[in-house]
């Protein structure tokens, strides 16, 4: 088994004892907020429910991406793990979304809550979220799918956090206005992080320029290596969120094809990218100056 297979395989065990908590968690919540008439912990059981979907997508992924590459496939199912990043940034924007709008209505109209049971189901919630911190956090540095996972049980942690803060206070004041509050504020701790995945997994999916890669800097430090002439066709994206891909044309003086020299111009360019931007995967096609005649398109 592979570094990556084995990274991916410990992350699908991670990722199924943290949706087995969340689900868990999940019809507690669901329970007591029909108990106790919470708008704050109905909206955290709104997000533990996309959490637990979304972790469900996330394990999914995770499996799809331990499977082999085919002809039809070339790059196996690694954006699987990219799309699944997005369904969950998507649904959970929603859910933040129906928590402000929830939230403000229930601020002008002020629903009976049952604090005690609130209190409780909020402990439950926050002891569950915390094991699956802990679980998820082995793994959340490896991909984009994992971070995501991360992310939303972090904030589910936050969730409840704020559930509880809230039943404190209605518990002691009376004051009913804490339950909205806390909903709105669950609401906004949703919607900046489902915005901040969404843009990595469309931006993966767009085949924009891998983040810290500059492709003037990579372009310099290719034409600073012996023999090198020119650089077109320079495309860097890529096929999931630890899979960065780079290709290019390189322009090598007539002569290193004479002698032989070539194969050595391309370990150089190949280790290059590797030691100083980090990409692994590259493709370099090398030219002599007098190809240039035969080049249909040129981009650069």
């Amino acid at each position: 088994m592979s570094h990556d297979h084995s990274h991916a395989a410990a992350n699908r065990k991670r990722l199924g004892i943290a949706f087995g908590i969340t689900f868990t968690i999940l019809l507690a919540e669901v329970i007591g907020a029909v108990w106790t008439g919470s708008l704050s912990l109905l909206v955290d059981a709104g997000h533990m429910l996309t959490d637990t979907v979304g972790l469900f997508m996330a394990l999914v992924a995770t499996h799809l991406t331990l499977r082999p590459p085919t002809t039809k496939r070339t790059w196996g199912l690694h954006r699987a793990e990219v799309l699944a990043a997005g369904a969950q940034a998507t649904v959970l924007f929603g859910v933040g979304v129906f928590a402000l709008v929830e939230g403000v209505r229930r601020l002008m109209e002020p629903a009976e809550i049952e604090s005690t049971g609130l209190l409780i189901f909020g402990i439950v919630g926050l002891a569950g979220n915390l094991i699956s911190l802990a679980v998820l956090s082995g793994g959340k540095d490896s991909n984009l799918n994992m971070r995501a996972a991360f992310l939303e049980v972090l904030n589910d942690a936050l969730g409840s956090v704020a559930v509880i803060v809230s039943a404190i206070i209605i518990a002691t004041t009376g004051w009913a206005y804490a339950d909205s509050i806390a909903g709105m504020l669950i609401a906004l701790l949703i919607l900046p992080r489902a915005l901040m995945i969404f843009r990595e997994s469309t931006s993966i999916l767009l085949e924009s320029t891998p983040s810290g890669v500059d492709l003037e800097e990579v372009r310099q430090h290719i034409m600073a290596l012996p023999h090198v002439i020119a650089v077109h066709d320079l495309h860097a994206s890529q096929i999931s969120s630890t899979l960065p891909t780079l290709s290019a044309h390189v322009v090598i003086d007539d002569s290193c094809f004479r002698d032989f020299h070539a194969p050595q111009i391309l370990d150089s360019l190949q280790e290059c990218v590797r030691d100083d931007f980090g990409i692994e995967h590259a493709t370099f096609q090398l030219e002599p100056a007098s190809h240039s005649v035969h080049e249909f398109t040129v981009h650069d």
